[in-house]
C-alpha cells in the first residue's frame, strides 16, 4: 500500500502535467488564426476541462495533507519551448498546432495510465483518475480527427 506521502507526489505529478496541458492550449489558442473560430472554442473548453482537473487534484493533494503544485513540469517547460520555436517556423500553422496539441494530449495520457497502472494508488484515487483520463483521451481522439483533415487538406 502506498504512503500518503507516495500518493501526494503521485497527485502532484499530475498536477504540474495539468498546469502544462491549461499552458497549451491557452498557447494554442493564441496561435491560431482568427478564423479558426472551431479550434479556438474546442482549446478554449480543453483549457476550463483542465482548470476543473486540476481542482479536482489539488483538492486530492490537500486531503491527503499536501501543498498543491503550483508549477509545470520541465517536460512541459520543453515542449512549450519546441511550440514557440515551431510557431515561429511554421507560422502559426493549424496542422502544427493540433501537431503540438496532440502530442501534449499524449504526453498527459501516458502520466495518467502510469498513475493508475501503479498498484500503490489508492483505488479511490484510480476512479477519478480514471474518469479524467477517459476525457483526455477523447479530446486528443478529437484533435487526432482535426489533424487528419487538416493533413487530408494539404
Amino acid at each position: 500500500m502506498a504512503t500518503t506521502s507516495e500518493s501526494v507526489s503521485v497527485v502532484k505529478d499530475l498536477v504540474e502535467i495539468v498546469n502544462d496541458r491549461i499552458e497549451g492550449y491557452e498557447r494554442a489558442t493564441k496561435d491560431v488564426e482568427m478564423s479558426d473560430t472551431d479550434l479556438k472554442m474546442m482549446f478554449s473548453n480543453l483549457i476550463q476541462e483542465s482548470r476543473s482537473f486540476r481542482e479536482e487534484l489539488q483538492s486530492e493533494v490537500l486531503r491527503l495533507g499536501g501543498e498543491p503544485e503550483k508549477g509545470t513540469t520541465i517536460s512541459g517547460q520543453i515542449h512549450k519551448a519546441w511550440m514557440d520555436l515551431k510557431a515561429a517556423v511554421t507560422g502559426h500553422d493549424r496542422e502544427a498546432i493540433l501537431e503540438s496539441c496532440h502530442f501534449g494530449d499524449s504526453a498527459a495520457i501516458a502520466a495518467y495510465e502510469k498513475a493508475i497502472a501503479d498498484e500503490d494508488t489508492p483505488t479511490d484515487l484510480k476512479s477519478m483518475l480514471a474518469r479524467q483520463l477517459r476525457s483526455i483521451e477523447a479530446s486528443r481522439d478529437r484533435i487526432g480527427t482535426y489533424l487528419r483533415s487538416a493533413s487530408a487538406s494539404r
